[in-house]
């Protein structure tokens, strides 16, 4: 019923913004950050701070898919400006930058703001002036609210449909084991922990401790599970906090299997922040629902390493640059569905229309009364210095819904690498 009573009130909601017109994305000439020749979208990302190492790749690597959508003429005969802010990580910092791009800078949308605390934070900040917040990077469930806020849209799975994917795997593999859960002290770990335990049950967690990233020290914490016998350890952090912890458990001499969500598992960020250590990673496993950065011979992974092998001075080649440009690639599906005749209220009505297929290996569920992302998630397994898929994509609901497998595979890219109109 609420997603009934959600899509309705969200229609209403579009339909009074394209009666207002003017500086509100009423069209012509008056929708801020689109011209004839450009469109201007922003974003704000940890390019500095406690989750920078990793996530400061994404928005250059959005940017270089853009730059060759830009040399192919553009969406619509309009060139993409990226504008992209620092906000270091700290929701303060995003409601200042968040700011000036729809206040000084006029941008048309807020395109994939990083971060589950500081996304928050600007959520009725875009409402209020009915900006469109597309597929924000992170899997907070906050964002399929189209009744509160009709015109934002997640891109990740959600945490709580990653935590039951992970946890069914647990409990068909680790029957009898003792599962503990280090969660961020934000929506990102009690979304996760909610989907661990909708299939663990609330006493299937043994431990669960949380952390802030305002403080590197996880002694405690890593020191609780070790004392409590935790043979399996579920992690819902980011890249920094997910090598603290394996490498706070090595000193204190604790070797658990760990399972680790999505945002804080590419193998070549945590590599590179173990240095030598790395070798702890061995065995980690986790899930994702776009190619691999490993498995060059998949089309989509090519396509991406040309694109950045050309306008993305070849930076080294991770999974974070994959998913810069699967959600660059979105991004432009959703200007062509568009039209020529972009508005604020137009994208997010092509948003919501749906149909998008790209190289999520998981389906996107975007409807009127469903803005979440992808909806499944497929296991890897670091083994030596790569991390392969294996097995089934799965996918679920936020809900009590099963966890099943999803058979479709993605399309082949097209030949230009540029979604047609």
């Amino acid at each position: 019923m609420r997603k009934s009573i959600a899509g309705g009130v969200a229609v209403a909601l579009v339909l009074a913004v394209a009666a207002c017109g003017g500086d509100n994305g009423g069209g012509g000439a008056n929708v801020p950050g689109v011209t004839d020749t450009e469109v201007v979208v922003g974003t704000h990302m940890p390019l500095t701070g406690p989750a920078s190492a990793g996530y400061s790749k994404i928005a250059p690597a959005t940017k270089a898919y853009f730059d060759l959508v830009n040399a192919n003429g553009g969406v619509h005969g309009r060139k993409i400006t990226y504008k992209v802010m620092d906000d270091g990580y700290n929701p303060a910092n995003t409601q200042q930058v968040v700011r000036q791009l729809v206040l000084q800078d006029k941008v048309f949308a807020i395109l994939n703001g990083l971060g589950t605390g500081t996304h928050t934070g600007v959520l009725d900040f875009l409402a209020s002036n009915r900006v469109p917040d597309l597929f924000v990077a992170s899997g907070s469930r906050s964002w399929d609210q189209p009744d509160k806020y009709p015109g934002t849209f997640g891109f990740n799975p959600d945490y709580t449909v990653e935590g039951k994917i992970l946890a069914t795997y647990i409990q068909k593999n680790f029957a009898g084991q003792k599962v503990c859960f280090l969660g961020q002290d934000d929506d990102f770990g009690r979304d996760s922990l909610l989907g661990v335990e909708k299939i663990l049950g609330p006493t299937g967690v043994t431990a669960k401790q949380k952390y802030v990233t305002s403080n590197a020290n996880v002694g405690p914490q890593i020191g609780a599970f070790k004392a409590a016998g935790c043979q399996v350890v579920m992690m819902a952090t980011v890249p920094p906090f997910t090598a603290l912890a394996i490498g706070t458990a090595a000193r204190l001499g604790f070797r658990p299997q760990w399972v680790v969500s999505n945002v804080g598992a590419d193998y070549l960020t945590l590599s590179g922040l173990l240095g030598e250590n790395k070798a702890l990673l061995e065995g980690m496993l986790a899930v994702g629902y776009l190619p691999s950065q490993f498995d060059l011979d998949d089309p989509w992974t090519a396509l991406f390493k040309r694109v950045n092998d050309q306008y993305n001075a070849a930076a080294p080649f991770d999974g974070n640059i994959v998913y810069g440009m699967a959600v660059g690639y979105l991004f432009v599906q959703a200007l062509q569905a568009a039209g020529k005749d972009l508005t604020r209220e137009g994208i997010i009505a092509a948003v919501e229309k749906g149909g998008f297929r790209g190289p999520g290996l998981a389906p996107l569920r975007y409807s009127g009364d469903d803005h979440s992302g992808y909806g499944g998630q497929r296991m890897t397994k670091v083994t030596g210095s790569t991390q392969e898929y294996f097995g089934p994509t799965y996918e679920t609901d936020e809900a009590d819904g099963p966890v099943k497998e999803y058979a479709e595979q993605p399309p082949a890219p097209p030949q230009n690498g540029i979604p047609a109109a």
